[in-house]
């Protein structure tokens, strides 16, 4: 199979399966979204979706953010991981894109790379999932399932070279939402200890897949 048979397989499959595929976190604009995913960064999305009503109801705008005192927001989102950066970089942000962009969420990955807490990884689900544009995300769900089934080599051992090799392949107009795709393929069966082989549509094209399979024959043959 080559390469490009393998790209096309793996994306009927899932456009078939999950045909709409969109991000979990709750949000109603561009910098509610901003805001939960810098929360977001190695936390899950459940915990995030708790906090963030508190968060928007009394920071709705950044305005009301860029004003906030580190006491009351650092105590809102104190269950969050790593709550001391975090409660910065929101205050942070919030007070750069007063500045900076007129207190709008600017829709390119350089301009937002620009503001506290806002990586690269941030910013391509930013533009992607409120602006469509064919950025991908990796995050440690895309990273291990697009190496497992092999639409990225092993070679490929950071996120930017990871980045690199599923945009030259996916199609642009897929792009946004491959990256769901990948992820909750990855949350929910493609799990990093426990895979659920058993449960996975795409195990023929899967590394991890194989060796279980063939240890479990050699196990039957026992």
């Amino acid at each position: 199979m080559t390469k490009s048979q393998r790209y096309q397989s793996v994306l009927a499959y899932f456009q078939q399966q999950l045909p709409i595929a969109e991000t979990e976190l709750e949000y109603h604009n561009p910098f509610e979204l901003l805001v939960a995913v810098i929360l977001s960064a190695q936390c899950t999305d459940k915990r995030v979706n708790l906090t963030t009503p508190t968060i928007f109801k009394k920071y709705p705008t950044p305005q009301k953010m860029a004003l906030a005192s580190f006491d009351d927001l650092f105590a809102i989102i104190k269950s969050i991981s790593y709550p001391n950066n975090k409660t910065k970089h929101l205050i942070g942000m919030s007070q750069l894109l007063l500045q900076n962009f007129k207190g709008e969420v600017p829709l390119t990955v350089d301009a937002l790379v620009t503001l506290p807490g806002v990586g690269r990884k941030t910013a391509n689900v930013i533009t992607s999932v409120v602006d469509k544009q064919p950025n991908m995300a990796v995050d440690t769900h895309v990273y291990r399932v697009s190496r497992r089934i092999g639409l990225v080599p092993m070679t490929a051992t950071t996120p930017l070279a990871v980045e690199k090799e599923l945009i030259k392949h996916i199609p642009k107009a897929l792009v946004h939402t491959a990256h769901h795709w990948l992820i909750l393929h990855g949350r929910y069966t493609c799990l990093a200890r426990s895979p659920k082989c058993n449960a996975c549509g795409l195990i023929a094209f899967c590394k991890e897949g194989a060796k279980k399979s063939a240890s479990n024959v050699r196990d039957a043959s026992v």
